[in-house]
């Protein structure tokens, strides 16, 4: 069974939690760092099929990266929640997350180079279709592959859920390949309307195809179900927002149908 007949089959019978989830532990590098990643695939589905990279938030690849990652197996995608901080490296407190996130972001040549690494980790995978290639990220992974796209990275798409929309490298008119959906909440205190509109006049003189979405009363991080407590925790404005959730992944799956029909 191909990867589009099970995608078929799973819509129609409505049976998608019955999908067999396998995952495997990778150990790849850049040629300077080595990185630490979980792919995910269906074992039911035969044949290659389209893959997707899974950037985590500025905590690191946690488990719930590596949950979404899951999630995108079970679509019937091969899926690799890679680890741009290198050495699998986690953070526990804002203070630690931001200084790793922000040596990531100001060194944008080392994390194109990191990127691109896990894409060909996964690219060259035997479950993996090469030619049929997207990444999403979130929170510090939704800027992540916005720079990815901006910086002309060959991918089909990108999804950037609740992710920071700020450029250290500014898209030239026709460099980017992939199209772009971002789902942003609303009521994000960390995305003003300034830089949603600079993001957006960027995207436009770049000729980028994008598509931005704002849920209506959602804040940062809202599709993690477990923000509102560490939000609480930190007095940070975190929380979950279901509805927002189910809608930005429904966009994600839609924008997936089209690029790799």
């Amino acid at each position: 069974m191909n990867w589009k007949a099970f995608l078929l089959i799973l819509i129609g019978t409505g049976t998608l939690s019955s999908a067999e989830v396998v995952t495997k532990e990778i150990t790849y590098s850049d040629g300077k760092t080595d990185m630490k990643g979980l792919l995910a695939w269906d074992d039911s589905v035969e044949g290659d099929r389209p893959g997707v990279l899974v950037v985590h938030e500025w905590w690191g690849q946690n488990n719930y990266a590596r949950s979404r990652a899951r999630k995108l197996a079970k679509l019937g995608y091969a899926a690799l929640a890679v680890d741009m901080y290198g050495e699998g490296k986690l953070a526990e407190h804002p203070k630690d997350a931001g200084a790793f996130s922000s040596a990531v972001m100001d060194n944008m040549d080392e994390a194109k180079g990191r990127f691109l690494a896990a894409k060909k980790v996964l690219a060259d995978e035997e479950i993996t279709d090469g030619e049929k290639m997207a990444a999403i990220g979130y929170c510090f992974g939704g800027g992540v592959v916005l720079h990815m796209a901006r910086m002309g990275v060959d991918l089909d798409g990108v999804v950037s859920f609740h992710g920071s929309l700020g450029s250290n490298v500014i898209a030239e008119p026709g460099s980017i390949q992939a199209k772009i959906l971002v789902c942003n909440g609303e009521d994000d205190t960390f995305v003003s309307a300034e830089a949603i509109e600079a993001f957006k006049e960027e995207m436009k003189t770049a000729q980028a195809d994008m598509t931005f979405k704002n849920y209506q009363g959602a804040v940062h991080s809202f599709t993690n179900m477990d923000a509102t407590r560490i939000g609480k925790k930190f007095e940070i404005p975190l929380a979950y927002n279901r509805k927002a959730d189910k809608a930005s992944w429904r966009e994600m799956k839609d924008l997936f149908n089209e690029i790799f029909e």
